[in-house]
């Protein structure tokens, strides 16, 4: 299956998940879930993890094209949007730091409907990974789990969990079933934003699995093995951001048509035009971020872990402030809970946080001005 053929491509792939959207992302977010049989649907077609290759199933989208993909979900729900980089992210640490035996029997799955979660932060361990307390040790033929993992999005519905820990003097990522004994997925109870993502915490108590459940184990920093998860769910979410603006952009811009105050209707009233400036502004300017940092991706460049922090710095930092211009727009009609910009207003704070804080970002791009050549 390839997206040219059996799904159409990223436009096409859009078109159906709106269809099958509808208008009830409200409602979804309102009860924090979002309806297993729609998702299991979207997964079997692999939409969820969409740069899957075709060798393994997948539509085998090019970063670029998923990026599109992304966006145009993320304008119509960012919970949605937060499950594909999820499974993303655990397909893509299969595809990087898995064996051909692992890419072989795993990746067919998580782009034919199994569901998958990648599980990094801990109680005492967010943006500083070396504190990563969980424990994986070998034992016998098999290996051992131990530890808890906080905020892990898409844990309530995953089938699968990649689990990152310590691994004797170094790191490892192993993949751990959902149902194994020990496992315990408990819901984030009323998160600010996403609320049907599937936020959740994750304990494991002993939990025993084969020994080639291990995808690769490196000595040292951990910095080395969470890169390439990070880089891609890092673009991912910036993709969400540019999606969550555009539907700011949306709602924002018809309200400001239609509604009429002083004789006249408030899209001509200079201050409010100048929020559906400030608006598209930062629309377009996530959007060339994210497109410059899916053409490295896709060249394979060096530079692409920074452009992809560039990308999400900017994209979440100009969706908190799309979305709060949005809201300023509309006025008490978006300050309902479950309107679309009142859930930008909400999403678009959370993606400050996951994936690395923007401190953490500005942090990342001032080393990179500092050690790049003059």
């Amino acid at each position: 299956m390839t997206a040219d053929t059996a799904l159409g491509g990223p436009g096409a792939m859009t078109s159906r998940v709106a269809e099958l959207v509808g208008d009830q992302a409200e409602e979804w977010d309102r009860r924090g879930r979002l309806p297993l049989e729609l998702v299991r649907e979207l997964a079997g077609r692999g939409m969820l993890c969409a740069q899957v290759p075709a060798r393994y199933g997948g539509p085998g989208l090019t970063a670029a094209d998923g990026g599109a993909f992304t966006a145009g979900v993320g304008r119509l729900c960012s919970s949605l949007r937060s499950l594909m980089t999820s499974q993303g992210m655990a397909a893509w640490t299969i595809e990087k730091l898995g064996g051909a035996a692992q890419r072989a029997a795993h990746l067919p799955e998580l782009a034919g409907g199994r569901l998958a979660a990648v599980a990094f932060s801990e109680p005492g361990a967010g943006s500083d990974l070396s504190a990563i307390d969980t424990r994986i040790r070998a034992e016998g033929g098999t290996v051992v789990v131990d530890g808890r993992k906080v905020w892990i999005t898409g844990a309530a519905y995953a089938d699968l969990l990649v689990v990152f820990g310590r691994f004797g003097d170094g790191f490892a990522a192993v993949l751990v079933p959902a149902s194994a004994p020990g496992v315990r997925v408990e819901r984030v109870p009323d998160p600010l934003g996403c609320r049907a993502a599937g936020h959740a915490d994750v304990h494991l108590d002993s939990v025993r699995l084969p020994a080639d459940s291990v995808l690769e184990r490196t000595a040292g920093s951990a910095e080395l093995l969470v890169t390439p998860p990070l880089t891609y769910g890092r673009l991912s979410v910036a993709w969400g951001c540019v999606g969550i603006l555009r539907a700011c952009l949306d709602e924002a811009t018809g309200h400001a048509r239609s509604r009429v105050q002083f004789g006249r209707p408030i899209a001509d009233h200079q201050l409010v035009a100048g929020h559906l400036a400030e608006i598209l502004v930062g629309e377009q300017v996530a959007t060339r971020t994210c497109e410059h940092a899916s053409r490295c991706w896709d060249a394979g460049l060096p530079e692409t872990a920074t452009a992809a922090v560039l990308a999400k710095h900017v994209g979440a930092v100009n969706a908190v402030r799309g979305a709060s211009a949005a809201v300023q727009v509309l006025g008490s009609a978006g300050a309902r809970d479950g309107r679309a910009a009142a859930r930008a207003y909400r999403d678009a704070k959370l993606m400050e946080i996951i994936e690395g804080s923007s401190e953490i970002c500005r942090l990342i791009l001032a080393r990179h001005a500092l050690t790049a050549p003059a």
